[in-house]
């Protein structure tokens, strides 16, 4: 496969747009660590190369372990993620794949006991962000390096 463009060449205010997403993201409540299992799920539902590369390096990096990473795929079957971590996994999943099922009521009542409505509108935005992150990269065909 071959990258089509540069997307942050080609467009840099776009991008500038995107980044500002990440800059309140950063400044969120939401753990950094949690952040990345985030990305790296949302990544993996929507078969981003580049961004599932990225995001399990960020994740190594931040001190994540490399089992917890090898089953963030499997989170459900696995006693490997905190109760916080599960409710946001499967917010991750549902808000990703939300033309399947619209976000189902039972996985808002899973979420809201372990977040407060600032973190759900946070994380909320952290999994459009990785979306749409995804989208352009795959779009892009943007390769790991």
């Amino acid at each position: 496969m071959q990258a089509r463009l540069d997307f942050y060449k080609a467009n840099p205010h776009a991008i500038k747009a995107m980044l500002s997403l990440e800059e309140r993201i950063a400044h969120s409540d939401i753990e950094k660590s949690l952040a990345e299992l985030v990305r790296l799920r949302a990544s993996q539902i929507n078969g981003c190369a580049f961004c599932v590369d990225m995001h399990t390096t960020d994740a190594r990096k931040g001190g994540e372990t490399e089992r917890r990473l090898a089953t963030v795929v499997v989170w459900r079957e696995t006693p490997f993620f905190t109760d916080r971590e599960r409710a946001a996994l499967e917010w991750t999943e549902a808000v990703t794949l939300v033309s399947e099922a619209h976000v189902p009521d039972a996985v808002w009542e899973a979420v809201k006991p372990h977040f407060s409505e600032a973190e759900l509108v946070d994380l909320t935005l952290l999994v459009s962000a990785i979306n749409a992150w995804n989208r352009l990269a795959i779009a892009f065909r943007k390769m790991p390096a």
